[in-house]
């Protein structure tokens, strides 16, 4: 027997950003579709007995956020660790750990430390952690995960003082994936509690869909198809959906064309975390010059030339969507020499169908600016790091010293004409849509700020875009899907227009829809959030569906 039809539901007295109508305060949805946007005068004749009107009461409505790098079972993991990103000084991680033990835990795990910021600046050692840890088997995933600590225990046990990126209690590459695999050994129920609770706490900041970045170095091929068993209209619980990518490496077109068709057909592309380098913070970006505060290292490159042009013939081949994990200079270039192979042996028209991606890309000058428009690739990047890392003093600039002026350019990326999405790599960073838009603004180079409807699109409609979604994906206005989410907001802004691009500018003026005032007391509050009609959430006291 069908479902009866759901009640048309009328929003009024509220702000809609919609480009069918910038100053529309009302929107009817009808099923999974936007049915009408426009004043309230208009939609007084829309009200009846067929109808379910939401007093708005002055929120906001917007499209739903799309986060363009995460990892789902990391973040349910994150969200029920030791949480140590509020620690300030070593003494406070180990203080942070014996407090924990207390618990008499067989294992502890924590995420988000960064000791770029410490008084110490050094990371505990394993004997400290065995004492702090009380015998527990302790494993503390940096910020960046792409590093930890761990307790001699653990290290004893798994034989880490043996494998490459061992340093007493310190690990990275092979080390610190045996001991991530060791404290990820999850079962089926296990990782789908994980991966729920992190849909759910999406749902609850406004998201509405968020990009897998799975990967076979980070979990089983289980794990992702575990996380598409969640999603989808026709399960009881609605969640964010899932665009899934899976970041495993190729070089032929029959391995392409098996791997898309696994995971129900549902992959986006053969791209994400394929790991061309590292990460800044653990001194494994690759990097064209020596690190600033460790003359004697570059970092590490995981792929060279020959594997990445590979993969990109491979893929580029079958008009399938390839991408790598990439953050210093040396990395990209290992990866553009990788595009000008594939487009000598395809023609560059084949590269730019196949719509590459590349995430991060932190360190990038002009002339790899230039050779990603050439070619067509897009790029997935997380404003918050230029946040948290980018201030005076701080991790970036210790890291890379001048160098670190010309990390993360948004403005650059957008005025050359790159697609740019945005994301968290959660839980590198916290689902935190508003913060990303933030940051965008204040960003640490003045000359890379970019405007709030710039990060807005950056972070809703081009997330769509990049997975290669429907056009009509990520905005409001009759016939577009019904997602969005409402927002409490103090107040709206209205920004001067921005003489670099003047499409980014919110002037008035062009009719342009206005954004929530970051600048305020309070931050956006979510109220809402809906994906095709379905409510994923809802707050405390906002009108029931």
């Amino acid at each position: 027997m069908p479902s009866p039809r759901p009640t048309p539901v009328l929003y009024r007295n509220g702000s809609v950003y919609s480009p069918a109508d910038p100053f529309a305060t009302a929107m009817l949805v009808d099923g999974g579709t936007v049915a009408w946007v426009g004043t309230e005068h208009a939609a007084t004749n829309l009200e009846g007995p067929g109808v379910r009107s939401v007093d708005l009461d002055g929120a906001l409505i917007t499209p739903g956020f799309v986060d363009a790098h995460t990892h789902t079972t990391e973040t349910g993991i994150a969200l029920g660790s030791l949480d140590l990103t509020a620690c300030r000084s070593l003494a406070e991680l180990l203080a942070a750990v014996s407090a924990a033990a207390t618990a008499g835990p067989a294992t502890i795990l924590g995420f988000g430390w960064d000791e770029s910021s410490w008084p110490e600046r050094r990371v505990p050692t394993a004997a400290e952690l065995d004492r702090a840890g009380g015998g527990a088997l302790v494993y503390l995933v940096r910020a960046d995960i792409h590093s930890a600590v761990v307790s001699g225990a653990l290290a004893a046990g798994l034989g880490l003082a043996g494998l490459d990126g061992w340093d007493d209690g310190f690990v990275v590459r092979a080390a610190h994936e045996a001991a991530r695999r060791a404290t990820r050994s999850l079962t089926p129920d296990q990782r789908s509690t994980y991966q729920r609770a992190a849909l759910l706490h999406a749902a609850s900041r406004g998201y509405v869909a968020v990009t897998e970045m799975a990967a076979p170095h980070i979990a089983p091929r289980e794990d992702l198809e575990t996380l598409l068993s969640l999603d989808g209209p026709q399960r009881e619980i609605p969640l964010p959906e899932v665009i899934p990518y899976w970041a495993q490496l190729t070089s032929s077109r029959e391995e392409v064309r098996e791997l898309m068709q696994g995971f129900g057909g549902r992959l986006a592309g053969l791209a994400g975390d394929l790991n061309v380098d590292g990460s800044i913070g653990s001194r494994t970006a690759a990097l064209r010059e020596p690190y600033s505060d460790d003359p004697g290292s570059r970092g590490t490159l995981y792929l060279d030339e020959d594997a990445v042009a590979a993969h990109l013939l491979a893929t580029t081949a079958e008009t399938v969507q390839a991408g790598f994990h990439v953050i210093g200079d040396a990395g990209l270039d290992v990866v553009l020499r990788g595009l000008e192979v594939t487009a000598g042996e395809l023609g560059v028209e084949a590269v730019r169908r196949a719509r590459h991606r590349l995430e991060h890309v932190e360190l990038a000058d002009d002339a790899a600016i230039d050779a990603l428009v050439h070619h067509g690739v897009a790029v997935s990047g997380q404003p918050a790091f230029d946040a948290l890392w980018g201030i005076d003093g701080g991790l970036y600039g210790q890291r890379l010293g001048g160098r670190s002026a010309g990390m993360n350019r948004f403005a650059s990326l957008l005025s050359a004409g790159v697609l740019l999405a945005l994301g968290s790599d959660s839980p590198v960073t916290p689902l935190d849509p508003w913060a990303s838009v933030r940051a965008c603004l204040q960003h640490s180079n003045g000359s890379e700020n970019i405007s709030a409807r710039a990060a807005f699109i950056g972070h809703s409609r081009a997330g769509w875009r990049l997975a290669g979604r429907s056009p009509m994906m990520g905005q409001l206005a009759p016939g577009t899907p019904a997602s969005f989410a409402v927002w409490q907001v103090d107040e709206l802004m209205v920004q001067t227009p921005d003489n670099r691009v003047q499409s980014w500018s919110t002037d008035p003026r062009a009719g342009t829809p206005l954004l929530p005032a970051l600048d305020t007391e309070n931050a956006p509050l979510c109220l809402e959030t809906v994906h095709e009609g379905r409510r994923l959430f809802a707050a405390d006291g906002f009108p029931a569906s």
